[in-house]
């Protein structure tokens, strides 16, 4: 039996053909190799797009139709869920183990990483303390990698890799973090997720000269990553989610289903918070996608004539929509919402900020029933006082007091959110890109479902 050739998986977050121009050690990987246009998902968002380039299969087979989704069976929505039972269908992976048994995996970052049947896994968890701290770290398995990360590289910084610090620094962790896993362990197959163009591209927009510079910054990480893989004879391939696009305006789909008496709340501590239970329709929102939860079939026709009147929605998809686009899924909304071009959807559902929740002005991606941008950004309404406070809630974290992190603004239209996604590209300049260091697999296009069998191939099975 030929030997299996070693594959390094690099999922460069928001990676378009725009951005390529500013990334010399990626294009230097493409003028070796080859560099296609990769087709996304509808949504395409984190973790629907990796479940289906690891699965070669729709949402509407593995499940994962967004970031987060109502699970109906707990009354809940929940996003950022990390356990992989979420995620159905055949990993590539497994596929490669029935050819190939003994065949090993490292998990350096991708979601649903939790659980999952591979050898090494590191993914950000943090601590969570019994008197409600959060302090930055990583889940690892097997138990003892995370003490050699954490000798090697310091603890993961969790607070630049989401929120108002985000940057470089997690993606530079993580890089190193893969780079050990390779040396010590040389898995078959590594996967590595890079989140740093998402941060820039979305407060400032996938243009200007903020995302240049970001672009720029994460070749620089990878380049060493690169050496490594060519040292070893492995094959790699650089691939992308989807492409930031640029963004205008705010779509309060959840405020505009309240308006109609279709979204209830209920009030504690002079809080208010979605009632799922009792509401007759609400949306999950996830950047330029909504899932709208519809209780009662008879309500549809009204929920969607709200919906495709609201400025900023492009599609109201029914059943049919969902199924022409492989979201008929039994976790998708009963009706799903796409954004226009320049539009994105907000959570809110709120319409006195004196009445939000409090963990609306926190970095509180559980907590949120959709995403929320806002948490890239210090309050544009009060930047200064906003970081005072941040400092504040630092200083009592390393005194190891309880702290409140209480920097995002409410405002969705003072924000300064200039990119998103989620829609399916206009223009293949904005949408993702594959590049992949073995030329003899080169095509003139890839569909997203098309990666797993591309994977199998470049390693020989």
């Amino acid at each position: 039996m030929d030997a299996v050739t070693p594959l390094v998986v690099l999922d460069v977050v928001g990676l378009t053909p725009r951005l390529l121009e500013h990334m010399p050690r990626l294009r230097a990987l493409a003028g070796s190799g080859f560099a296609a246009p990769l087709g996304t998902v509808l949504p395409a968002v984190t973790c629907s797009a990796q479940a289906t380039l690891l699965t070669g299969v729709s949402p509407a087979e593995h499940g994962i139709v967004g970031n987060g989704w109502y699970f109906r069976d707990l009354g809940e929505v929940l996003l950022w869920r990390q356990h992989h039972a979420l995620v159905g269908g055949e990993k590539v992976w497994q596929a490669a183990r029935r050819a190939r048994p003994g065949y090993t995996v490292a998990n350096i970052c991708w979601w649903y990483a939790m659980g999952a049947d591979v050898d090494w896994t590191v993914t950000p968890r943090p601590v969570y303390r019994a008197d409600g701290r959060k302090e930055p770290d990583c889940y690892t398995d097997p138990p003892q990698l995370h003490r050699a990360l954490s000798t090697e590289l310091g603890t993961f910084p969790l607070f630049q890799f989401w929120g108002p610090g985000a940057g470089i620094a997690s993606s530079r962790w993580i890089t190193g973090a893969a780079r050990y896993v390779m040396r010590v362990h040389q898995p078959d197959l590594t996967l590595v997720y890079l989140p740093h163009l998402d941060y820039d591209l979305q407060r400032f927009g996938p243009y200007g000269p903020e995302a240049a510079a970001a672009a720029r910054e994460l070749d620089g990480v990878i380049g060493p990553l690169l050496d490594d893989a060519t040292a070893r004879g492995a094959t790699v391939v650089a691939l992308s989610e989807y492409g930031i696009t640029p963004v205008r305006r705010p779509v309060d789909v959840n405020r505009a289903l309240r308006a109609e008496g279709l979204l209830r709340v209920h009030t504690q501590a002079g809080m208010e918070y979605l009632d799922p239970w009792t509401s007759r329709a609400f949306a999950v929102a996830d950047h330029q996608l909504a899932h709208v939860y519809v209780k009662d079939p008879a309500d549809l026709r009204t929920v969607a004539k709200v919906c495709a009147n609201l400025p900023g929605v492009a599609e109201v998809l029914d059943e049919a929509g969902k199924a022409r686009h492989g979201l008929d899924h039994p976790r998708s909304g009963e009706l799903v919402l796409v954004a226009e071009p320049e539009s994105w959807f907000t959570y809110y559902y709120w319409l006195d900020d004196a009445r939000a929740p409090d963990f609306a002005r926190l970095v509180e991606i559980h907590r949120k029933p959709g995403y929320d941008p806002a948490e890239l950004f210090f309050d544009p309404a009060a930047p200064l006082a906003a970081k005072r406070r941040a400092a504040t809630a630092l200083l009592r974290k390393k005194l190891g007091m309880r702290y409140l992190m209480s920097v995002v603004g409410l405002d969705a239209g003072a924000l300064a959110v200039r990119g998103s996604h989620g829609r399916l590209p206009d223009h293949p300049a904005d949408g993702p890109l594959l590049i992949c260091s073995d030329p003899t697999a080169a095509r003139g296009s890839f569909a997203a479902t098309d990666v797993k069998p591309l994977l199998l191939h470049l390693a020989g099975i």
